[in-house]
């Protein structure tokens, strides 16, 4: 039999914005006037004799395919990595610098063209720290901190479509109006689930860990933060007594529906800023740590990598439905607007103008790596728990996960039965516009692509 060598190298970069950036993820722009803890670039690169694959995970709410296009040529120059076998995605952190438009949070045009050298630089790290290393898959089950957002409402409730100015099925995170919630709508995907690497020497090179939870967001509105994603990191490294070489990352799952925000025990979390961030991560690390006395190591795994572009339509408006936008838009100062349901048609009103200028089709990534026994997935945008659970079921060995976020930003991409009960993760805009068909054909793609390796 061949004998293979795999390697792998790991590298992180501070990408910290400066005070005064702005920050998205909200439905307005916020300037960052508060650094608590500092933003990272995470590289993971792993090679064999045939196939190199880089995983860069960022500390960015989204980043959009123009900017990563721009990323992935840069990187290729660099490291001669095609740019089929690099997975970038963002954490999807809401407090961090701006490189793409979402609703009324603008890019920050300073801090994207400074971006790209640090991503560069720690993919060129990792690919130079190559040594001859072993992978591990571990998983565990947590639900305590995955909640759906997405509740059905007593009769007599009207959640209100921005949008079509009808009225939803259902109410994402309804605010005050607790009392007339009925029940949750979905379940969320509570496994956490990780890629393990050391070197052949025993010694810590990274750890990949995925989990399907939104975000925390438990700080003030100007404040620069890695949320729990950071904190998982910070306290893994401690508690595995890793060297300054090793670089933990999470990532992103399928959490488009999920966030800590419990509407039915509203009280079950420590108050404070970055309170919860805090506990979450540190206990996700706790039981990472915990769980790796029953991986199993790979000496001499094989890596394999798949990439398409999948042609997928977008929900537009109609003539009628944008000659009323555009009459809204005309009527709004948009620099003095009022979040009550006129100011969130008056929002929506400027997406649906917006929207009307793109193409009636894009090309979306869809993506998988083959790392040993195991593989990931990637997906371009904010898949709901529903399709990484189909996905997983097919790999019942507990070696999948779905890194979402990834190669694009497309917005939310819910499934269509969740797309006709409305709610804000389905109202159409900039950042929910893909065809109804959308979730189906990516998860499909995904799903051939795994079992093509």
């Amino acid at each position: 039999m061949q004998d293979y060598s795999f390697k792998a190298g790991t590298a992180q970069v501070d990408i910290t914005p400066p005070l005064g950036t702005v920050i998205n993820g909200e439905f307005t722009s916020r300037y960052a006037n508060h650094i608590a803890d500092p933003l990272y670039a995470k590289a993971m690169v792993m090679q064999d004799d045939s196939t190199t694959l880089l995983i860069l995970v960022v500390d960015i709410c989204v980043m959009q395919r123009d900017f990563l296009d721009e990323v992935k040529a840069l990187i290729l120059a660099k490291t001669g990595i095609p740019k089929e076998n690099q997975l970038i995605s963002s954490t999807h952190t809401h407090s961090a610098g701006s490189v793409a438009d979402l609703l009324m949070g603008h890019v920050d045009w300073g801090y994207r063209k400074k971006l790209p050298a640090w991503l560069v630089e720690a993919a060129l790290k990792a690919q130079q720290r190559l040594v001859p290393a072993q992978i591990a898959y571990g998983w565990f089950d947590e639900p305590r901190h995955m909640v759906c957002r997405r509740y059905r409402m007593k009769a007599g409730y009207r959640p209100f479509n921005p949008v079509s100015g009808g009225v939803d099925a259902i109410k994402t995170n309804p605010f005050g109006d607790e009392g007339d919630i009925i029940e949750r709508t979905s379940k969320p995907d509570t496994e956490l689930r990780y890629l393990a690497v050391k070197g052949t020497n025993d010694q810590w090179i990274g750890l990949l860990a995925n989990y399907s939870l939104h975000y925390v967001g438990d700080c003030e509105r100007g404040t620069i933060s890695a949320d729990y994603f950071g904190w998982f990191a910070n306290e893994l490294t401690e508690l595995l007594g890793a060297g300054p070489g090793f670089v933990g990352m999470m990532s992103n799952g399928t959490s488009g529906e999920v966030n800590i925000w419990d509407f039915l025990e509203p009280d079950r979390y420590p108050a404070g800023n970055h309170a919860k961030s805090r506990l979450i991560g540190k206990e996700l690390a706790g039981s990472v740590a915990a769980s790796l006395a029953a991986v199993t190591w790979e000496a001499q795994p094989l890596l394999g990598s798949r990439y398409d572009e999948i042609t997928v339509g977008l929900r537009k408006p109609t003539p009628a439905e944008l000659e009323s936008a555009k009459e809204l838009v005309r009527q709004t100062d948009y620099e003095n607007i009022h979040f009550d349901q006129q100011g969130y048609r008056q929002v929506y009103a400027r997406e649906q103008v917006l929207l009307a200028e793109y193409p009636d089709q894009k090309q979306v990534p869809v993506q998988a790596f083959r790392i040993g026994s195991g593989m990931i997935g990637a997906l371009p945008g904010e898949f709901f728990a529903e399709t990484g659970l189909n996905i997983k079921a097919g790999r019942p060995d507990k070696k999948y996960f779905t890194i979402c976020l990834a190669n694009d930003y497309v917005g939310y991409v819910p499934p269509v039965h969740e797309l006709e009960q409305g709610g804000y993760e389905c109202w159409r805009c900039r950042s929910s516009h893909l065809a109804e068909n959308s979730e189906e054909l990516l998860k499909n793609s995904l799903e051939a692509q795994i079992n093509s390796l």
